[in-house]
């Protein structure tokens, strides 16, 4: 009942910045906490920014400072802004929300994912 779709990811240099977006759409009454998570080839995955609802924010020791989670509650949508990024950031990035669904309650979703890859 509820789709996420990521955009904007890509391939970009060491040292360069890209934006990423998350927007869901379907029968949504709410969103919740939503978190951006990444997987890196032959790793599990691992938390790299939260937000709830009341706009708290949570950032992976490795990407604190580099990276800003912010959401547009209108737009069911959610940013993350990543800047000075290194090699090491190469992974997908999923987006994850606990929605609250028209009729069905409290749901949780994932986006299928967007390719972010580092070069040196």
């Amino acid at each position: 009942q509820v789709q996420l779709v990521e955009s904007g990811g890509g391939l970009v240099q060491a040292g360069g910045s890209l934006r990423l977006s998350c927007a869901a759409s379907g029968r949504i009454f709410s969103i919740n906490a939503i978190g951006w998570y990444r997987q890196a080839p032959g790793k599990q995955r691992e938390l790299v920014a939260t937000i709830s609802r009341g706009g708290s924010t949570n950032y992976a020791d490795s990407v604190k400072g580099r990276v800003t989670i912010s959401r547009d509650n209108a737009k069911n949508t959610v940013y993350l802004q990543m800047d000075s990024l290194k090699p090491e950031d190469t992974a997908v990035y999923y987006c994850n929300m606990g929605v609250v669904v028209l009729f069905n309650g409290d749901m949780d979703y994932w986006g299928k994912g967007t390719l972010v890859t580092v070069s040196s």
